[in-house]
């Protein structure tokens, strides 16, 4: 019988790796990797010498078809580059096709950035949602931060490097003062997390640009059933805020309707804006 392990490899301390893992992998007949080089890089420090093979979600077919040829009856290891293998990581395909095969599959468990980010946030987590990567194409983010902005529960997700600015950006639009946690470097020695509204931790992140390196773990507190029920009907408060429009500057009927709403500043002051003009 063949038989797969989904291996949870470290994700930056190597003293988080399991003693089940390392002895997986030693008894394993080959290693399934993101990217051999640096999964090398892993074994040669826990003293182990592998087969890798690179899997990657472009090549999935290459590799079921090398294995059904050479690895049948075989362990195999499956790895991701850090973490938990499957998790917004390739290999779904494969594992379709393993259990569609009858093969033996057991996971070891072990580190993820999800769930660290997540204790470390300070936000409820009784209930979250994990949305993956944030997305690369701007008609796509906005559908994405959509999501979370409706959303009652906790929100987690991951950030590379170059989008993190562009995402604090959209989440400032819609959700100024909803609070939120940013983590990065988590396990290693500059781990760093930062707690607060999206402005502040802007105002903190953006000091250094070396702030801007890695990969993060952004947590999003969700809305509450006041806030979701008032959050995309502004035109409800029409008569209001040309009442106040009457008597108040437009930066002071902003902060009053927010103040009482819930609805992002930004909103209520395009909405006020374009109710003055007309």
């Amino acid at each position: 019988m063949t038989e797969l392990f989904i291996v949870s490899t470290p994700i930056g301390n190597l003293k988080d790796i399991s003693q089940r893992a390392i002895e997986t992998i030693k008894e394993s007949d080959v290693v399934i990797c993101e990217n051999p080089q640096h999964s090398l890089k892993l074994l040669n420090k826990l003293g182990i010498k592998k087969k890798l093979i690179s899997l990657h979600d472009y090549n999935e077919k290459g590799v079921i078809s090398k294995v059904s040829k050479e690895f049948l009856n075989k362990k195999i290891a499956l790895i991701s580059d850090a973490g938990s293998p499957l998790i917004s990581d390739p290999g779904f395909k494969f594992l379709q096709y393993s259990i569609s095969n009858n093969f033996k599959i057991s996971s070891v468990p072990g580190a993820t950035a999800l769930i660290p980010g997540l204790q470390l946030s300070g936000i409820p987590i009784n209930r979250f949602n994990f949305l993956g990567f944030f997305p690369k194409n701007t008609s796509d983010m906005k559908e994405f931060i959509n999501e979370i902005k409706t959303s009652e529960t906790t929100t987690v997700f991951y950030v590379s490097s170059h989008k993190v600015k562009k995402c604090l950006e959209f989440i400032e639009e819609e959700m100024e003062d909803r609070l939120i946690s940013i983590a990065k470097e988590l396990t290693k020695i500059n781990e760093r997390v930062i707690r607060g509204t999206v402005i502040e931790i802007k105002n903190q992140l953006l000091k250094n640009k070396a702030s801007l390196k890695g990969e993060f773990v952004i947590v999003v507190e969700g809305t509450s059933q006041k806030k979701l029920s008032t959050i995309n009907n502004i035109e409800l408060y029409n008569e209001e805020i040309k009442k106040l429009l009457s008597k108040f500057s437009l930066t002071d009927v902003v902060g009053i309707v927010h103040k009482l709403t819930g609805i992002t500043k930004n909103k209520i002051y395009k909405w006020a804006l374009k109710l003055k003009k007309s």
